[in-house]
């Protein structure tokens, strides 16, 4: 039988990386309009063109050549121009579980106006996958993902291996999720470049595809070969036609296509052998030499994880949930607004952006879009906050006070110290001359206050002397409202605040309140407890944490690590010929900031002598292109100073300590880590990723040669045996490391490197990370494994607060406290609470972290009937009392209106 040489014509863009995204978008038109031109001069001769499996691509087209969308559009429908299923194509571990969705779901919803979707999971350059993608691929209702990494070594400038030992003996693998979900991988084995440039002239054409062809059998289980003509930003070819012709008369026992990805994996799937390999959950490229890894992206520019994080986080766990609960409560959802705010942000989502791997004008723009977003996202939570007090009737506060609604938008019941700057009085000009506002309000006589919840209980609390302050309204019918407040920061124990819910207290004037606890005296121990623990520090700034409930104690925790490194945005390599830096032994100068019934917060500072930068071979090994692993700088024997502050914050509540690191770098090519050394004997360990948390090995495969072992994360990696366990919850520092000779995790706070390092010598200064630098994490003992003990429900509510809004007495639908949606606490974690992107259904998302099922109980009133879905928000069961959730199951509820409901 003839073997089919299927080519497919695609350029992978990435949209900024070793340009700017401008510069990158000059040339994606030129690529665009040549396209246009291309199908109308050669009809059917050129068949396609597969367009990065992106749909943002069009938005960047369109900006400049709105007049060509009809033209696109009959291009998409006539199956010529091949787009999505994603938005971008996004780095798969730095971006959360959620991300990973929107990316999926927007990216589909955007191809309904186009007509067609390429049905492909398309992983052309991702550094690495998560393992349960093939989930929600075959929830999305594809069936097959193409890759490039994670499987087969791949070196600098794209170099693919060819050893032997590698996951799969071919190219077309079977790839399987946790759940047993499973797609057909297909491995770009000789790289998504192995058909580009392909030669007309019948010369250069034979020697071609002697190669070509040979490369390609040698991996391929069947007989259609897969040829990918482009790469990166690759101008289109625009000979395919006769190149086409030319190999066709020069290899007559092989038929030559130019074809699409629907034709070539429709053609695979009926020639496939019985068996293939079966790949099991993540590709990490875990079978290699470990220096082409790229995990080290993880840490490149750590800032745009962190910006990342908050970002994320407050669309996912704060606006979208709130938005939900308040169209509950008010029967509006902006759903335009929404989608508009998370485009905005994935659109830092590419794998060479938030990666930290390209040059720094990419980076210093991503900032901007970081900050736009936050400010979209904090505009968006405020209103729709206000709104939602509104609708609750706080028409019984007592004369004179004020009501504080506290609102819980996380899947679990929270509480917490709350601090919150209140209104005690305010004046607006409109009222008194402004001149005169101050003075009147500083010396208005002041009542004090008690505070009280809605069921009218005493709750401790503090408040601070106030200040006089500016401020304004922004009222819907009227212009800017300005006045002065009287202002005051109020502290308190915000206890069982409902989970999609809310909870009002009441700042009430009285004439003789109860005494406010006063701050004790500074005690010369350098100690923290609460009711869950108690830390007792040492001179050097590490600490003992003990787990008060269990009794068990983790020793010299939190030891500051700094070693040279050589390497590049990509990969980290550690300096030759000098040990690492550490603060053990190096007294910390420690001062308590608060100590109170409510909170202790202790500040301690390190400064260390470390070198300056990497020796003078360092610069001279970048520009001869020499790759990170061959290189042999070491250190300079000029040395800086780097001083580290630490501020420690334990308040009432809370499971662990939590840190704020403040760096003050003025050193360049090193990496700082925190250590955490448990002393814990196990072989696996467990790290939060997509849509699981998944248990990895603690030392590597036999093939593994990088002296370093590291791992992405996403908020949290622990360590357990069967009685206790440790887990590190952090906002954006995505790289960790386990050391086993004692259980140590490693979590990566900074590295400084200069270079993009791929593609030739692309310097880049300002991923140095000069100056002040802050890394935050908490530390949270526990009993058992994180999942047993659910301390992952502390670690992923790390760093989402409880929101306090002060509003007014009035009248209102909903009682002082509320909870939205009912769910029965299980083993489950929840991800998402939004509004279906196409109807009025509440959409709720769960994944099961363990291997044993689970019983999920959902509801929200009588008023809504819930049916389960698929991630792309369509109906698979009716409603029924219970759902059963399977081993690593990723699910998720709509609860549909009642025609009632509707009516209303």
């Amino acid at each position: 039988m003839k073997k089919t040489a299927h080519i497919i014509s695609h350029s992978h863009w990435d949209r900024e990386w070793y340009l700017p995204f401008e510069q990158h978008r000059y040339y994606f038109i030129k690529l665009m309009n040549n396209l246009i031109e291309q199908f109308k001069k050669e009809g059917n001769a050129f068949q396609s063109f597969h367009l990065d499996g992106q749909t943002v691509l069009l938005e960047d087209y369109f900006v400049v050549h709105p007049e060509n969308r009809e033209i696109i559009k009959q291009l998409i429908e006539e199956k010529k121009l091949y787009i999505g299923p994603w938005y971008v194509l996004q780095d798969a571990f730095l971006t959360s579980s959620e991300a990973n969705v929107r990316n999926l779901l927007i990216g589909m919803n955007d191809t309904k106006a186009y007509g067609h979707v390429s049905k492909i999971g398309y992983f052309p350059d991702t550094f690495g996958i998560y393992g349960q993608a093939p989930q929600l691929l075959k929830q999305a209702g594809i069936d097959t993902a193409a890759f490039g990494r994670g499987v087969k070594p791949t070196g600098f400038n794209n170099t693919v291996s060819d050893t032997p030992n590698f996951e799969s003996p071919f190219s077309e693998m079977i790839w399987k999720s946790p759940d047993g979900s499973s797609v057909l991988g297909i491995l770009f084995a000789n790289w998504y470049s192995n058909g580009n440039e392909i030669p007309v002239d019948e010369e250069e054409a034979k020697v071609y595809w002697d190669k070509k062809l040979e490369d390609a059998e040698k991996y391929a289980s069947t007989n259609q070969l897969l040829f990918m003509n482009g790469c990166d930003h690759q101008p289109l070819q625009k000979t395919i036609p006769q190149a086409i012709e030319t190999a066709t008369k020069l290899f007559p026992d092989y038929t030559f296509k130019h074809s699409s990805f629907d034709e070539y994996t429709e053609a695979l799937k009926g020639s496939l052998p019985e068996k293939l390999q079966v790949i099991e959950g993540e590709l990490r490229n875990q079978r290699t030499d470990g220096w082409s890894t790229l995990v080290n992206t993880a840490s490149s520019r750590i800032y745009l994880k962190q910006w990342n994080n908050h970002c994320q986080t407050l669309l996912e766990k704060v606006a979208e949930p709130l938005a939900a609960m308040n169209y509950l409560a008010n029967g509006t959802y902006p759903r335009e607004y929404i989608r508009f705010m998370w485009k905005s942000l994935m659109k830092n989502h590419p794998h060479d952006s938030i990666c930290g791997c390209s040059v720094d004008e990419v980076h210093r723009e991503m900032v901007t879009r970081f900050e736009t977003v936050a400010q979209m996202g904090e505009v968006f939570v405020e209103e729709k906050a206000a709104e939602l007090a509104q609708t609750i009737d706080t028409s019984k506060t007592p004369a004179g006070g004020i009501p504080l609604v506290v609102m819980n938008t996380t899947g679990w019941n929270k509480q917490e110290v709350i601090t919150q700057t209140v209104d005690l009085d305010k004046v607006y000009f409109s009222q008194m001359h402004f001149e005169e506002i101050p003075a009147y309000l500083q010396e208005k006589e002041m009542s004090g206050y008690k505070l009280v919840d809605d069921e009218g209980k005493a709750v401790a609390f503090q408040l601070e002397s106030p200040t006089i302050e500016f401020g304004y309204d922004l009222p819907d019918d009227q212009f800017r409202q300005p006045f002065f407040a009287k202002r005051a920061n109020l502290a308190f124990y915000a206890e069982d605040i409902p989970s999609f819910g809310y909870k009002t207290f009441y700042l009430v004037p009285v004439e003789h309140p109860a005494d406010q606890p006063q701050a004790p005296s500074p005690e010369k121990s350098k100690e923290m407890e609460n009711e869950y623990v108690h830390v007792l520090f040492h001179e050097d700034g590490t600490y003992d944490l003990t787990h008060k409930v269990t009794g068990n104690a983790f020793h010299s925790l939190g030891l500051y690590e700094d070693t040279g490194d050589i390497g590049n945005e990509y990969m980290f390599k550690e300096a030759k010929g000098h040990a690492a830096t550490t603060t053990k032994g190096v007294p910390a100068e420690f001062a308590f900031l608060e100590k109170n019934a409510l909170r202790t917060v202790l500040e301690f500072q390190h400064t260390l002598s470390i070198p300056v930068s990497a020796d003078g071979r360092l610069e001279i090994e970048r520009n001869k292109l020499i790759w990170h692993k061959e290189r042999e700088a070491g250190r300079s024997s000029e040395m800086t100073k780097l001083t580290l502050r630490t501020i420690v914050t334990l308040e009432k509540g809370m499971k662990g300590p939590a840190f704020k690191l403040f760096i003050d770098n003025q050193a360049t090519d090193h990496r700082l880590r925190v250590l955490f050394p448990t002393e814990l004997q196990t072989d696996t360990h467990k790290a939060d990723s997509i849509f699981e948390i998944v248990t990895r090995p603690n030392i590597p495969e036999k093939e593994w040669e990088n002296p370093s072992f590291c791992h992405h994360q996403s908020r949290f990696a622990s360590l357990a045996d069967d009685k206790m366990g440790l887990t590190v919850a952090t906002d954006g520092l995505q790289e960790y490391e386990i050391l086993p000779e004692d259980g140590t995790i490693a979590v990566t706070v900074l590295r400084s490197t200069a270079e993009l390092g791929d593609w030739g010598y692309f310097p880049t200064p300002e991923a140095q990370c000069q100056g002040m630098q802050t890394a935050e994490w908490q530390v949270l003992p526990h009993e058992n494994d994180v999942i047993f003990s659910k301390a992952y429900v502390d670690a992923y509510q790390y760093k989402v607060p409880l929101m306090v809004i002060q509003t007014s007495a009035h009248e209102g639908t909903l009682p002082g406290t509320h909870q939205f949606v009912n769910w029965e606490p299980t083993g489950l974690v929840w991800t998402s609470m939004k509004m279906a992107e196409e109807r009025d259904d509440v959409i709720m998302r769960w994944f099961n972290p363990a291997g044993t099922k689970e019983n999920l109980k959902a509801a929200i009133n009588d008023d809504y009937q819930s049916y389960k879905s698929t991630i792309l928000e369509e109906k698979t069961t009716e409603s029924t009392n219970q759902y059963e959730v399977k081993d690593y199951e990723i699910i998720t509820l709509g609860f549909q209106p009642t025609r009632q409901e509707r009516e209303r």
